[in-house]
């Protein structure tokens, strides 16, 4: 479960991911800092080259299987990001791959499969269908499934996020990070609970996604309706294992609505020319209402992704600014 993957486990996947993935840069966010009131910083995994961290995970876990089930080929379910992640590895090292996806997923995130040359399936319905059917579908072809949150080397690969963080700020005293189906939340949590105990994680999450949340509070892994979201990052159920790591891994799990998702999709393209997607911009959305219990100075944003489909970004920019002109009036 959450003890399953250590410290030196993702160690050893920086070595794996040395000269796959990008050492995303750690940038002090002014601008917030003056709307929260404190010292904020934004670990920048938008400016992966497959705009998400999701990278990280998808590599350690292809490098890790053996030369056989990579010639075989890979199946995966994805809401986008790990898809496209996993379609990049791939890619690397020659290993056919099919990725089962939403019909909602974003164009930019479909796009950047395609140019991976991945197989994408898009006729379900949500994530947690998608997810079913490639379980299916790899069973019934005999070709390895690599799921999106669990797996030792995917989490470890994810946890390289935190190694960088402590790396490039080692007085970081709060982690702010999404939270879908656990795999970045397991391998920050596992670094920072070996190497920074005191580090203080919080997640954050859409209250449209909130099945950590909604589990935490019943005590047991609970269905939540699946509803539309900017978050689609964070969609879909959890299982034990997600659960498990939520207990552990967290100090502060906090939900916001969507109306605050837009406003710090807006807030970071127009005051720290950062785009985000919806599921890297909760943990902004967490610190402008003011809905974290406590957070010591300095904290650290996650932003986790940046594929989002452009107008979507336009319209709540614009919509942002409409407001702003009718409040100056």
């Amino acid at each position: 479960m959450f003890a399953d993957v250590t410290a030196d486990d993702v160690r050893h996947a920086a070595v794996r991911l040395r000269d796959v993935a990008l050492k995303t840069a750690l940038r002090r966010a002014p601008r917030i800092s003056a709307h929260v009131g404190g010292d904020v910083w934004l670990k920048l995994e938008n400016e992966q080259l497959t705009g998400s961290f999701k990278l990280r995970g998808a590599y350690s876990a292809l490098a890790s299987l053996t030369p056989e089930q990579r010639s075989r080929g890979v199946v995966t379910a994805s809401a986008g990001n790990h898809g496209r992640g996993l379609a990049f590895a791939a890619q690397r090292f020659g290993t056919p791959v099919t990725i089962f996806v939403p019909r909602t997923a974003p164009r930019v995130k479909l796009e950047g499969m395609r140019e991976c040359n991945a197989t994408i399936d898009a006729e379900s319905a949500h994530y947690d269908e998608a997810h079913a059917r490639a379980i299916v579908f790899a069973k019934q072809h005999g070709l390895t499934y690599v799921d999106p949150c669990v797996g030792g080397p995917l989490v470890a690969g994810q946890g390289t996020v935190a190694l960088e963080i402590v790396e490039q700020l080692p007085g970081v005293r709060t982690v702010i990070t999404p939270v879908g189906g656990a795999g970045l939340l397991g391998g920050i949590g596992a670094f920072l609970r070996d190497v920074k105990p005191n580090v203080r994680i919080v997640g954050a999450q859409s209250a449209n996604t909130n099945a950590m949340a909604a589990s935490l509070a019943a005590g047991r892994v609970t269905d939540t309706p699946i509803l539309p979201t900017l978050a689609d990052g964070l969609a879909g159920a959890i299982d034990e294992h997600a659960l498990d790591v939520g207990r552990h891994a967290l100090d502060e799990l906090v939900t916001v609505d969507e109306a605050d998702i837009a406003r710090a999709m807006a807030v970071l393209a127009d005051e720290e020319g950062v785009v985000a997607e919806g599921a890297g911009a909760v943990g902004v959305a967490a610190l402008l209402t003011n809905a974290i219990a406590t957070r010591p100075d300095p904290v650290v944003v996650v932003i986790s992704g940046g594929n989002v489909d452009r107008e979507v970004l336009e319209r709540l920019r614009s919509s942002r600014s409409s407001r702003s002109s009718r409040v100056s009036r």
